[in-house]
């Protein structure tokens, strides 16, 4: 594991389990979040974005957390990434960790709220299309994510970051 794609709804923990497999592997953790929104929150435009994408995914390692929704223009990451984890937990799950986190907009909670229904199914779709030989981990609880983290953690232990 050398290039990490962490997708997942708002709230399910994508920048914790990147800081966690960032200190696990020693891996560089980029937040797309930082790298796309502007202040006001506004997004990026879209080919501002598609050269920080395309930029970001140059280096030879990273992990890169963030699911961009409605605002995906480029994929080059996803088909650079050799591994991919979408963090599929219940919207209660989510909705509770993000009203702990943080007050967060409507568009949010749109978002979030109709994930499972509206932008998985893209988002597998997008992976499906873009990935080449990326190692694909849809973690749907707290358990199974904590096996993954044991996983990685074993095989970093190794002297190596490749999780089969």
């Amino acid at each position: 594991m050398r290039r990490i794609v962490i997708l997942g709804r708002g709230g399910a923990g994508k920048s914790t389990l990147a800081r966690r497999l960032g200190e696990i592997t020693g891996i560089p953790v980029i937040e797309l979040d930082q790298l796309f929104w502007r202040p006001g929150p506004r997004p990026s435009l879209p080919q501002e974005w598609t050269r920080t994408e395309r930029e970001a995914v140059r280096a030879d390692a990273w992990i890169m957390d963030g699911d961009l929704g409605p605002y995906e223009v480029s994929l080059d990451r996803f088909a650079a990434a050799d591994t991919i984890v979408v963090l599929d937990f219940s919207l209660p799950r989510c909705a509770w960790r993000a009203l702990r986190r943080s007050r967060e907009n409507l568009e949010f909670w749109r978002w979030t709220i109709g994930y499972r229904r509206r932008s998985l199914p893209q988002v597998m779709a997008r992976i499906s299309a873009r990935r080449a030989a990326a190692k694909l981990h849809v973690v749907r609880n707290p358990r199974e994510l904590e096996r993954f983290v044991a996983l990685v953690a074993a095989t970093a232990g190794r002297g190596t970051t490749s999780a089969s």
